[in-house]
């Protein structure tokens, strides 16, 4: 009697090939590694975008002027020893026996003039990135976060859970942002956690609902009523078969938020919101100078002073936006490959 009576023969599946390759929503042949990532294919369409890469490579040097304009002390113990800075953002100069003045224009020894209480305008707009980037980087990362585990459980368990998650963002989304951020800053005070929070408490609404729109739809794909079906946890689906496939609209929009954020910050240094007075935070640079705009009979304007701080949030912003819009034309490539690949016989 033959022992093979009622088993099912399955030809063509290599079981150990599958075990070690990625996800079948993410992945496709090559010859060198065996499989490619969908972000590995978005990072190669990414690097062929001219722009998007002129605008990675501004945001990384700036970062890294930011980062080494001036020494950095943690605990007393110095983690950072370069300073490209000429002098001490806050220092007036001629306090300390220089012989420069208020408003100098720039020259070899102040490549950006100084301002009106003889600071080096160079070092301070060097320095202040430390504090725009650094909020831009931070708030995004947060909301991000936030707004992904939020809009993951929205969509994903629907119900009266989504319906509840939602009404909540309703009453977020009514008051407007900068106005929120406002009232904020206005209740906790000047500083750089206050302007964080007050950015965070606004921005993870819009990540939730984006995701929680994606995951509306990824959830319903076969892979995903697989996992259920062979018994995994609804963490371990959320966070392993449906957030990985519906994070990409996210990426797009944290990458386009960080500039968004450097101007909120900006906006309310120049309403005297911000920072403290001295601080050099690029908006709160042009909030100390904004009085030099206008000038009486045959004054003259000391542009610099307000350029320059301004030029560098145009710059920063328009970089990441080139990046944003990148990234989206890198994932829209990628999708329309899988597209093209699903549709061949």
């Amino acid at each position: 009697m033959s022992t093979d009576r009622g088993r099912i023969r399955i030809t063509g599946f290599d079981a150990d090939r599958v075990e070690s390759r990625e996800p079948l929503s993410d992945w496709t042949e090559t010859r060198d590694t065996g499989t490619e990532g969908r972000w590995v294919r978005a990072w190669r369409e990414f690097r062929r975008n001219r722009s998007a890469m002129l605008g990675l490579y501004i945001v990384i040097v700036m970062s890294l002027l930011a980062l080494f304009a001036r020494p950095i002390t943690i605990a007393g113990v110095t983690v950072q020893p370069f300073s490209l800075a000429p002098y001490d953002p806050g220092a007036i100069l001629y306090a300390q026996g220089l012989d420069v003045s208020a408003y100098e224009a720039p020259s070899l020894a102040h490549p950006f003039g100084t301002d009106g209480s003889a600071r080096d305008v160079f070092s301070r707009v060097l320095y202040g990135g430390r504090f725009s980037l650094s909020i831009g980087f931070i708030v995004v990362l947060v909301t991000a976060a936030i707004g992904l585990v939020y809009g993951a459980i929205a969509g994903y368990y629907g119900g009266w859970v989504d319906e509840t998650l939602m009404r909540i963002l309703d009453l977020i989304f009514a008051f407007p942002g900068l106005l929120l951020a406002l009232i904020i800053v206005a209740v906790l005070g000047k500083g750089y956690w206050e302007l964080v929070l007050a950015f965070t408490a606004i921005g993870w609404a819009g990540y939730a609902r984006l995701i929680r729109g994606e995951i509306l739809k990824v959830k319903e794909n076969e892979y995903v009523l697989a996992a259920k079906a062979l018994g995994a946890r609804d963490r371990r689906i959320i966070f392993r078969h449906v957030v990985p496939n519906a994070i990409a609209p996210l990426v797009v929009q944290a990458s386009l938020s960080i500039g968004t954020v450097v101007i909120g910050v900006a906006a309310l240094g120049f309403l005297g919101l911000g920072l403290p007075p001295s601080s050099a935070e690029w908006g709160t640079m042009l909030d100390q100078t904004r009085q030099t705009i206008v000038q009486g009979p045959g004054g003259s304007i000391p542009w610099w002073v307000t350029v320059f701080p301004g030029g560098a949030i145009f710059l920063f912003v328009m970089s990441m936006n080139l990046i944003g819009d990148g990234i989206n034309d890198a994932l829209d490539a990628q999708e329309g490959e899988d597209v093209a690949r699903g549709g061949e016989v």
